[in-house]
């Protein structure tokens, strides 16, 4: 969901439910400039960014790795980061 940043100051409590469901791409001057979501999320990609050796994991966590696959239901995500840069 994107919203221009006159739509989310007028309606923060909306997007800020809206947002525990996907990120909202919040726009200024019809660009991306900062995205909402979730704690949980939030909490997800920040874990995700901890480097740790693959020596350091236990069996379980390796074979859930290996078995692991985004659900097409969550496809629509991709849409938020096909032009992201760092």
């Amino acid at each position: 969901m994107k919203v221009t940043s006159t739509e989310f100051q007028q309606n923060v409590g909306r997007y800020q439910d809206a947002a525990l469901q996907a990120p909202v791409v919040i726009t200024k001057h019809d660009r991306p400039h900062t995205v909402l979501m979730s704690a949980a999320l939030f909490e997800v990609v920040m874990k995700g960014r901890v480097a740790r050796p693959v020596e350091d994991l236990d069996d379980d966590t390796l074979r859930a790795i290996a078995g692991a696959a985004v659900p097409a239901t969550h496809a629509r995500l991709d849409e938020l980061i096909k032009d992201w840069m760092p």
